[in-house]
């Protein structure tokens, strides 16, 4: 009875989750469940021990700044390298890189020497690697499951990273209440093998290549890359879905998804709470945003919507606004699972709306000024939230990005029908 059961079970999940039945995308989204814990283990002890260091919301901010300011800088120039090489080999140097960065920053907190700007610069290290890696992942997903369950993929993508925003921030609150951020470190290291492993071994490039018409055989040319690089902004330019979209995640992800700056200063300042409620609150907004995950998912075979998309970006404006009036630690909580949802309903809309719109040849050019707007952005959301938060606390500011947020949804609103129109194909 039970196997029945288990068969039963499998049966439904194959048939919602279809990305699932191809094994190297099932093996590759397994790797990644156990390293996106250990990274939001990371952030969050990171973020911690520099208010720890510090005391001050300001420098929390930099160092976020710090970490997302390569992505400002180098994406359009990665995007060009990701369409020319192999995008499996790009990954394991890059997931090797953030392994051996986490296992140094344990060595240094561990020992006793960390001081901040040692801080600062393992972020913004980290944000080179990042640069790379983020696009280069986003672009590696339809190698592993063809174009017919790609939003599938993405949601289901989306679905164990915000899982892991989940796990990962109780995880290193309940370790640094007990162990120390040291623990946190070493937990991410140690996380980064088993996806280095199954890259290696596992996803062997003929196993890839199963679907030859989705990939972009573009060779490694030795030639400038700016030509590429304005190829690819005038594709985003000519294509109306794919421009809108950009253009609504690179307003949003500065006003309203400052959650790495504002829920640790929100926990501590303004609701009077130690590392564990900072880490249930950060997992309250994981709950929300992989509920909406799974939302997306299983609305997949649909394809992207654009009401959806909309009402996600609307939702995070309304619960940004609510949770500027909260004094209550549950009430708060609860605002930001909403949040979590919603956030996570629009950004995994947007990315699917992207990829089943771009044409192959120009993914990994179009996926890194996505990054782009939605990482590289982040420099510019630090400052803003962390200078806020520094004059006013975290609920004002989580109220006026709220505000905000609608005020740019009122003027995109007259353009949401060229979000549905098809793209202008080149050639």
């Amino acid at each position: 009875m039970l196997l029945n059961v288990m068969n039963k079970l499998n049966a439904f999940a194959m048939k919602s989750f279809p990305a699932l039945t191809h094994p190297p995308f099932r093996w590759f989204w397994g790797g990644q469940i156990i390293s996106l814990i250990g990274t939001w283990t990371q952030n969050v002890g990171q973020a911690w021990l520099v208010l720890q260091i510090t005391d001050s919301p300001f420098l929390l901010g930099l160092v976020s700044a710090l970490q997302f300011l390569p992505m400002l800088l180098f994406s359009l120039h990665a995007g060009v390298w990701i369409d020319r090489l192999p995008k499996r080999r790009i990954l394991i140097l890059t997931q090797s890189v953030m392994m051996i960065l986490a296992f140094l920053l344990a060595s240094l907190v561990g020992s006793g020497l960390i001081q901040f700007w040692m801080l600062a610069l393992i972020a913004f290290v980290l944000g080179i690697a990042n640069t790379v890696d983020v696009p280069a992942r986003q672009s590696f997903v339809i190698e592993l499951v063809g174009k017919k369950h790609l939003t599938n993929a993405i949601a289901l993508n989306s679905a164990i990273f915000n899982g892991a925003r989940l796990a990962g921030p109780a995880i290193a609150g309940i370790i640094m209440a007990l162990w120390g951020a040291t623990w946190c470190f070493i937990i991410n290291g140690i996380s980064f093998i088993g996806v280095i492993l199954i890259l290696v071994f596992l996803l062997p490039a003929k196993q890839v290549e199963t679907n030859p018409s989705d990939r972009s055989n573009t060779p490694v040319q030795q030639q400038p890359m700016w030509p590429e690089i304005k190829e690819g902004l005038l594709y985003i330019k000519r294509t109306p879905p794919i421009f809108l979209s950009i253009l609504m995640i690179g307003v949003l992800s500065p006003l309203a998804m400052n959650f790495n700056v504002l829920v640790p200063v929100l926990a501590k300042m303004d609701l009077h709470r130690d590392v564990l409620g900072y880490g249930l609150l950060m997992s309250a907004m994981g709950f929300g945003a992989m509920l909406g995950a799974l939302t997306v998912a299983l609305l997949s075979k649909f394809g992207p919507r654009v009401p959806i998309l909309l009402g996600g970006a609307g939702g995070l404006g309304i619960f940004s606004i609510l949770l500027g009036f909260q004094v209550n630690y549950g009430t708060a909580a609860l605002i930001l699972a909403f949040m979590g949802w919603c956030m996570i309903v629009f950004a995994a809309s947007a990315n699917s709306l992207i990829q089943m719109t771009v044409d192959n040849r120009l993914r990994g050019r179009v996926m890194s000024v996505y990054s782009l707007v939605f990482g590289g952005m982040t420099p510019v959301g630090s400052f803003f939230s962390g200078s806020l938060a520094h004059l006013w606390g975290a609920r004002k500011t989580f109220a006026f990005s709220g505000f905000l947020v609608l005020v740019f949804l009122g003027f995109i609103l007259p353009f949401q029908r060229k979000l549905q129109a098809r793209p202008r194909r080149e050639g």
